[in-house]
């Protein structure tokens, strides 16, 4: 059974826990994940968000441990998405509550459900509306990650609900982030997170933390994992430190191979780095969710992907990280590199270049990067070679800003 969690007198967790979720849109998430929705008991009743549709019974149990769900005034829309927005139809029919939510919400919204005989209030940017004892004040954040996200404040007890934004798809029985011991795995967490959601609107972070950082803030409360009480300073500045580009000397291998050629090239090429001094990550693309990579990858100075040519193409694994790696773009002017071995005709290193032309990497070749067939010893020893070379390479000034 679900019951409401509480955060302050009159506002509680109410969200639900789904431990079997294993995929999100193309991130695995491989520790499940929340939907947290918010309840403020007032004058005038407020949930803030919902839940996928499945989690209805949940959702419901949650908000009955506290009120009669037929009680609800107010629905919050921060986001239409699904994932948030799966149970507000039902919610609306049982409760007659109004949605809340700004014009691009309503939009997407009236395209997912019938919402003939919804009643809308439209906010924009600083509208407030009074429940009673409280009041919420709306903030737009379009683009974080959908033209239609929003953040909601409540004023009086200095709670942000700021769906998306500093989530983690994880499930677990903990709601605070001062409950976990290993707060670190919680930071890596959110990284991953940000690596795969919110990485392709970097540019809009900062000004979104900024209007954050102008409020007084007691809690942060996503919609997916944990909330933030005693770490929000360090959360609000580690998204800012992840949306600026900064890179650390941190080299990320990602590979596939079909009889282990490509394989002794990658880790030629990654121990000639670590020689170096270079932090050296190694993945087998095949063998590794696409997320864990590019939460490396996030602030990595080096990519390095290497592919054998298989139909005078990439192989098929690589090709499908390379699509995930565009959509999420990575900043600019990282230091990259394409490898591979092949048989009679190489192609697989040039289409991988010219995905990393698309991202405005600062593409580093060589002859040792090509293999036809099983790299032999001196062969070996030239990719380690080139490895040590490839250390002592700096960053374009666009990915040192």
């Amino acid at each position: 059974m679900y019951l409401a969690v509480k955060i302050k007198d009159g506002i509680y967790w109410v969200g639900s826990v789904d431990w079997e979720v294993r995929e999100f849109h193309g991130y695995e998430t491989s520790k499940g994940s929340s939907y947290n929705s918010y309840l403020i008991v007032d004058e005038e009743n407020v949930l803030i968000d919902s839940a996928k549709h499945y989690m209805f019974e949940e959702l419901m149990e949650g908000i009955s441990s506290v009120i009669d769900p037929m009680d609800i005034d107010y629905i919050v829309v921060n986001h239409a998405e699904k994932d948030h927005s799966g149970c507000i139809d039902k919610i609306v029919k049982l409760s007659g509550a109004k949605v809340i939510t700004n014009e691009k919400g309503k939009e997407h919204l009236e395209l997912q459900f019938n919402t003939e005989d919804w009643e809308f209030i439209i906010v924009d940017t600083g509208d407030e509306i009074n429940i009673g004892k409280r009041t919420l004040k709306f903030i737009k954040t379009p683009m974080l990650h959908w033209p239609d996200n929003m953040i909601t404040y409540c004023i009086e007890d200095k709670i942000l609900f700021s769906n998306d934004a500093f989530g983690q798809h994880v499930a677990t029985s903990e709601r605070f982030d001062y409950e976990v011991e290993t707060i670190e795995e919680i930071f890596e967490d959110a990284k991953e997170y940000f690596a795969n959601i919110l990485l392709p609107y970097k540019m809009l972070i900062p000004n979104a933390i900024n209007a954050v950082k102008g409020l007084d803030i007691d809690y942060i409360c996503p919609s997916h994992g944990l909330i933030w009480k005693e770490k929000i300073e360090e959360i609000l500045n580690r998204y800012m430190k992840w949306s600026s580009g900064e890179c650390k000397n941190k080299a990320v291998i990602a590979y596939d191979s079909m009889y282990g050629s490509t394989k002794k090239m990658a880790h030629a090429i990654g121990s000639g780095l670590s020689d170096e001094g270079v932090e050296v990550k190694i993945y087998n693309i095949s063998g590794t969710p696409m997320n864990t990579i590019m939460k490396e990858i996030l602030d990595a100075k080096y990519i390095l992907i290497g592919s054998p040519t298989l139909n005078s193409n990439v192989y098929p694994p690589v090709a499908m990280f390379l699509a995930y790696m565009e959509g999420l773009k990575p900043a600019d002017g990282k230091i990259a590199v394409a490898f591979g071995s092949y048989g009679w005709m190489e192609m697989a290193t040039e289409i991988i270049k010219k995905s990393f032309e698309k991202l405005n990497f600062k593409v580093v070749d060589d002859e040792c990067l090509k293999c036809r067939f099983v790299p032999k010893e001196e062969h070996i020893k030239k990719c380690y070679e080139f490895g040590k070379r490839l250390s002592k390479l700096e960053l374009s000034p666009s990915a040192e800003e």
